[in-house]
């Protein structure tokens, strides 16, 4: 084990080290106001509270479509599925039109829901916070939908598949 002290974390080390928590991930998805579909890949992402259902999600300040996400009330959260591993990829490019050739459909409120997750989470958003580099918003959960299957996973830098035991 690697043992890192200092006053000042070093960034690279602090990432690998918040690698090692194995984490679902996501595509965030929002309309800007002319209607166009946005989204990002997003691992940042937990439950908060039950009564009222809330979700967190963090987005880093510099990414491109942060702004749609202030803008607007609401957003989903589409949880993936094992194979949804390239759309992963495709949402987590940049400077590209990341609905290009993708399959989605509108949500309640008006957010993109991509077919083939695992659920998606239809949110408001309620409250937004800076914390560091990243902003943290906080969305009421105001419709859901699920289905039974495996999950993709990121741990430590990769995609990882998990074994489902019965």
């Amino acid at each position: 084990m690697s043992l890192v002290e200092s006053a000042a974390v070093d960034p690279k080390e602090f990432r690998r080290a918040v690698g090692r928590f194995l984490t679902g991930v996501t595509i965030t998805t929002v309309r800007d106001p002319e209607g166009r579909p946005h989204g990002l890949t997003a691992n940042s992402f937990t439950s908060v509270s039950l009564a009222p259902p809330l979700i967190l999600l963090c987005i880093d300040t510099r990414a491109r479509l942060l702004d749609h996400f202030m803008q607007t009330a609401y957003f989903a959260v589409n949880i993936l599925s094992e194979h949804q591993k390239d759309l992963s990829n495709q949402f987590a490019k940049p400077n590209i039109d990341r609905f290009d050739g993708v399959e989605w459909m509108e949500g309640r409120w008006g957010s993109p829901l991509l077919p083939g997750s695992l659920a998606h989470l239809e949110c408001r958003l309620v409250q937004s916070h800076e914390a560091g580099d990243h902003i943290i918003l906080i969305g009421e959960v105001l419709q859901l939908s699920h289905c039974d299957g495996g999950p993709l996973c990121y741990f430590s830098g990769a995609y990882r598949h998990i074994a489902q035991h019965t």
